[in-house]
């Protein structure tokens, strides 16, 4: 029977969009922890915005009392009460401006976070479906867009929003008659708004999805660079970028052109509107039924209406984009996990390496398994090799062990306890893995090494590397153990890199250790060196090894013959030789080939 949590769950087809709303309720979610900060910045800004309401009144007070009854007195009261209140309006716009921006900033700093934490938490299968340039894109452009929405923008919105209800409030005390011409301009400009808004956000999401087409192709490029340069591709490769900034240019194109006939359209609405309320107003003041005054503030507010309309507009464009952007995140945050700890899982106890796998199957495609009933153990302290044909399903049995994947069906146990029912983390810290293509990082050669173990003293880290033989390269270069070794440690040899990733695996001291092809890569030297290293690191430790090399396997304790994803030869080298199957038939080519029991077992 499989085990409840050997099946993955199949891919959810992708989600359609969410409403604008229910996308920034979403992003506000994460300003919960914040909500204090937020309700303040928020009071502050609609005080600071009921502030600049009055003022359109304070015009219509200089020109209907001040300037016709020439009273000094009185203007010079009124000069200081709008400067007040344009003091008040600064001071409360400062406050609520800087904490809106605080709490955004502070949304799309939690934001990150938790992305990139989600992003550890997911199996080696997504990685494996993404490009790294589209991940990175996510984490970069789509959260730079969902960051603009959520500080400024934020704040403009609510200001806007009073600034367009207290004038037309204020609008209909004046001169009720005046504020229908507006009122016949903004309900069809609302709802265009409306079906642009949508077509905004769909492009959005193109362009976001183009630029990380761009970001992919530039850092696939880029990390290989030293295999495009010895292909002569550098124009096939600036070809194929120039291809994808220029869909992403053609996208905005289009996006542009319709954002900027849209709003024109809108501008043109609005002035026109203007002028009939400029001339229908003008003849009220002739016919006294409205002061001079008052039709300055109206068209005062009015011109606030316009901005409010225009400006949301703005906004709505803003965070129709930022919808877009959200949707990917959300998308990102939204998968699941498949290797995760099951309810009760507990710690792996103190491990003594003893390993059993009963009759595992897997594949990476449903209906398509790599593994076929694949039972194999191994004693704490014992070596066991594994050797077969490429394709054979060596390195994905291998990848089973630390749980980057989980069988479809059958058992893996450590120390006699399924995987399944122990924490990922105490699995994971019970192996070591050093393959053929070691992964440094970007910082010192002290600080690859100590990613064994982090707490590891300098004195402990130096240890691990004199075991693994990597001591004298390091203190011969000019910063020693400080020395940057480069992205994926580019400035080391092959051989150089092996060794630190021994000297890292050495440090974290683990009961198991996995070896994938470590030697493979390396010449004669090289890894005499690293063959030297490994052999200090597989004492007392139980080991599995892959290898296609006769001298690497043949002191194994035990070695296993795969071949189409079974097992069909077991024993010792002289036991399978003897039995005359695969294995001594791959043995028998190598020294028919090399003749010195070095070549490859393939």
């Amino acid at each position: 029977m499989p085990h409840p949590h050997a099946a993955d769950a199949p891919p959810e087809p992708p989600r359609p969009p969410r409403s604008l709303i229910a996308t920034l309720r979403r992003i506000l979610a994460f300003a919960r922890p914040y909500r204090t900060r937020l309700v303040l910045a928020i009071a502050l800004t609609l005080v600071a915005t009921a502030v600049g309401l009055v003022v359109p009144l304070g015009l219509q007070r200089l020109l209907d009392s001040v300037f016709q009854a020439t009273d000094g007195t009185l203007l010079n009261q009124l000069a200081l009460a709008l400067l007040g209140l344009f003091a008040l309006q600064a001071v409360l716009g400062f406050g609520g401006s800087y904490l809106m921006e605080w709490t955004g900033e502070r949304v799309v700093t939690d934001l990150r976070t938790t992305l990139y934490t989600h992003l550890h938490r997911l199996g080696l299968r997504f990685f494996s479906d993404q490009r790294t340039g589209e991940i990175t894109s996510r984490l970069t452009n789509d959260v730079s867009k969902v960051q603009s929405a959520a500080t400024s923008d934020l704040g403009d919105a609510l200001r806007l929003a009073l600034t367009l209800v207290g004038s037309v409030a204020l609008m209909l005390a004046l001169n009720w008659r005046l504020s229908l011409v507006i009122f016949a301009v903004v309900p069809p400009i609302a709802w265009a708004m409306r079906s642009f808004g949508q077509i905004v956000r769909t492009l959005s999401r193109t362009i976001q999805d183009r630029l990380a087409d761009t970001t992919a192709i530039a850092e696939e490029a880029i990390a290989g660079v030293r295999v495009v340069k010895a292909f002569a591709r550098e124009g096939y490769e600036v070809g194929r970028y120039g291809e994808a900034v220029e869909g992403l240019f053609e996208t905005s194109r289009r996006r542009a052109w319709i954002v900027a006939a849209f709003w024109s359209s809108v501008g043109f609405g609005f002035s026109t509107a203007l002028v009939v309320i400029f001339w229908f107003g003008g003849r009220e003041v002739l016919a006294d039924r409205l002061t001079a005054g008052a039709l300055v503030a109206f068209i005062v507010y009015a011109l606030n209406i316009a901005r409010s309309v225009a400006g949301a507009g703005r906004l709505y464009t803003s965070f129709q984009s930022a919808a877009g952007a959200s949707d990917r995140l959300f998308e990102l945050l939204d998968s699941e996990p498949e290797i995760v700890d099951a309810p009760g899982a507990r710690p792996l106890p103190s491990v003594r390496g003893a390993l059993d796998l009963e009759a595992v199957t897997f594949g990476y495609v449903d209906g398509q398994p790599i593994l076929r009933d694949v039972s194999i153990s191994a004693a704490p302290g014992e070596t066991v090799a594994l050797v077969g044909p490429s394709g054979a399903g060596k390195t994905t049995l291998l990848h089973l062990i630390p749980r980057f994947y989980d069988p479809d069906t059958g058992t893996l146990r450590i120390d006699g306890v399924d995987v399944r029912d122990a924490t990922v983390d105490s699995v994971r810290d019970a192996v070591a893995l050093v393959a053929q293509d070691v992964q440094l990082f970007g910082v010192s050669l002290r600080d690859n090494i100590r990613y064994g173990r982090l707490d590891a003293s300098d004195a402990e880290v130096e240890a691990a590397a004199r075991a693994a033989h990597a001591d004298a390269f390091i203190e011969a270069l000019p910063d020693g153990y400080d020395t940057p070794v480069g992205e994926r440690g580019v400035k080391l040899s092959g051989g150089q890199r092996q060794r630190i990733a021994i000297a890292r695996a050495l440090l974290k001291d683990p009961p198991i250790l996995l070896l994938d092809e470590a030697t493979s890569a390396l010449d004669a030297a090289s890894e005499a060196a690293v063959q030297e290293a490994l052999s200090e690191l597989m004492q007392g430790r139980t080991s599995v090894v892959i290898a296609h090399r006769l001298a690497t396997v043949r002191d194994a304790d035990r070695i296993v013959v795969l071949d189409g994803g079974r097992v069909v030869e077991e024993g010792t080298h002289t036991e399978l030789v003897a039995r005359g199957g695969l294995y001594a038939g791959l043995a028998a080519r190598q020294f028919t080939a090399g003749g010195d029991g070095v070549g490859v077992l393939e």
